[in-house]
């Protein structure tokens, strides 16, 4: 992600720190839900103004990012594309997840790396066949995780990952999206 202000790295932490937040953070949106069950409804916000020749400045609560795209899709290739973003964000919401129920399961992960493969056909997107999707006709997963536990445990922690993560969610089931010129 290119970052248009300062940042500062994200830290290595020991897993008895990173236990710590994971169930520290279950235990209070637990208490928030069973307090009251809107408090799991929350809403995101991201806002993008162009920029360059098919640039985006993205601002997204505190952070700051450039979105662009490569010199052949007319972009400055200032910072990766709106689809590398997508599989970023699918990458980085499996390692929460995967993180997070490992976590719920006494599972232990020392290392995970995940890689996401999209394969996308630009025909629709220049408007040269209006047959095909526009978007990603395929996209692979691969998760690689070390740990003391067995692979059959690695297996059964990837099923719930499956079945929890937010991101993969939108990739897999069609989400109501509507818009409207301002």
């Amino acid at each position: 992600m290119t970052l248009l202000q300062d940042s500062t790295a994200i830290p290595e932490i020991a897993a008895e720190e990173r236990a710590r937040r994971l169930t520290d953070a279950g235990a209070a949106w637990a208490e928030r839900i069973d307090a009251d069950p809107s408090n799991a409804a929350l809403t995101y916000k991201v806002t993008g103004r162009g920029i360059g020749s098919v640039g985006t400045e993205i601002r997204a609560g505190k952070h700051r990012f450039l979105v662009d795209e490569p010199a052949g899709l007319a972009g400055d290739d200032a910072a990766a594309s709106p689809v590398e973003y997508a599989l970023g964000a699918l990458v980085s919401c499996q390692v929460v997840v995967f993180r997070l129920y490992a976590q719920a399961l006494g599972l232990t992960i020392d290392d995970i790396r995940i890689t996401a493969e999209g394969d996308l056909d630009v025909r629709k997107l220049f408007g040269i066949d209006e047959s095909g999707r526009a978007g990603f006709h395929d996209v692979r997963v691969r998760v690689e995780v070390t740990g003391p536990d067995t692979a059959e445990d690695y297996e059964k922690l990837r099923t719930v990952v499956e079945e929890h993560c937010p991101v993969l969610d939108l990739f897999v089931n069609p989400v109501p999206t509507s818009g409207a010129l301002a």
